[in-house]
């Protein structure tokens, strides 16, 4: 494919991973940093030093605080509360609108592509979805994900453009699918977190795990993703990556709630988003609408949002009826 031109809004950690990752492949990048200062500092010292420290900085990227300036295929690497602002922000342009965001719009309930598709009609909305930790990305590591968009060819298309030996891209037409499992595995993987942080096991962080694969198919299922999706990549596979590993930031949030640590201390420390906090209302909300069962999800629910205390969580969730597996 040919090389294009290719604009990364949102300095953070995966937005600037991703520019790494294409400008490795040939791709000419700009990166777009909303803060002026911290633009003006990443492009002289070539290193994003609060979300990437280490990585030097592509020379195919440049860094710009100039949202009309950032020309290109456009993705979209902000926290997800935040797509719809960034997005009527930016000028009206036809054509593919790549949506890296994991998550719910609280205010709204919708999914980021429904949001793209709200707040810039005339974009054809792609959602870009998977286990990939940004720093593993930034360092040229194996990462595959997959690309979902409603248009097949379009979908294809920028698989192969953006994919390269590094970063495999498979294609998908099941928009809902890659975004119920990309939101949902944020709060599943607090969950996770709390169950290791409480010092319950690896056994009871396994059967955790796997009960919430079964809640996240259900969900799945009843709002109309396909089962194979939430079995793929951005299903299983990222929950994998986030619920099992202390560097995600859900899973060591949810570490941090288990061991005693207020919701409010643990976030006052952090510079990055944990989507999963932001998701969680959102996503019981969701699935108490559609009357389908989530009892992990409403548990994590109660825990940041209605001041439930985490043993009560745990003891309502190992206390549930024994039933059939399924």
């Amino acid at each position: 494919m040919a090389k294009a031109r290719i604009a990364v809004i949102g300095a953070g950690a995966w937005g600037t991973a991703l520019a790494q990752s294409f400008a490795g492949a040939g791709h000419k990048v700009v990166l777009w940093a909303r803060d002026t200062d911290r633009a003006a500092a990443i492009q002289e010292t070539r290193e994003n030093a609060a979300y990437l420290p280490g990585i030097a900085l592509h020379p195919g990227i440049a860094v710009t605080a100039d949202l009309a300036g950032a020309e290109g295929l456009r993705v979209l690497a902000v926290p997800a509360q935040h797509l719809r602002t960034i997005l009527e922000q930016m000028a009206p342009r036809p054509g593919p609108l790549v949506i890296t965001a994991k998550g719910v719009e609280t205010a709204t309930g919708r999914f980021m592509h429904e949001v793209a598709a709200e707040a810039r009609p005339e974009a054809a909305p792609a959602l870009l979805s998977g286990p990939s930790f940004a720093a593993e990305v930034a360092r040229g590591l194996p990462t595959a994900l997959t690309l979902a968009c409603a248009d097949a060819d379009t979908g294809a298309a920028l698989a192969r453009s953006l994919g390269h030996k590094a970063l495999r891209l498979y294609w998908s037409e099941d928009l809902r699918g890659v975004a119920i499992g990309g939101a949902l595995k944020n709060v599943l993987a607090i969950a996770a977190g709390i169950v290791t942080g409480r010092g319950l096991g690896e056994n009871a962080r396994a059967a955790l795990v796997t009960r919430g694969l079964a809640e996240l198919a259900r969900l799945g299922a009843g709002l109309g993703a396909r089962p194979e999706t939430l079995m793929g990549l951005s299903g299983l596979g990222d929950l994998l990556l986030t619920a099992c590993s202390a560097t995600s930031r859900n899973t060591s949030l949810g570490i941090a709630l288990g061991q005693g640590r207020s919701l409010a201390e643990i976030l006052g420390e952090r510079r990055s988003v944990t989507e999963g906090v932001w998701t969680a209302a959102a996503a019981a909300r969701l699935a108490a609408q559609a009357g389908i069962e989530a009892p992990v999800t409403a548990a994590v629910d109660a825990v940041l949002n209605r001041g439930a205390a985490v043993d009560t969580a745990i003891a309502g969730l190992l206390l549930r009826p024994a039933k059939r597996e399924a």
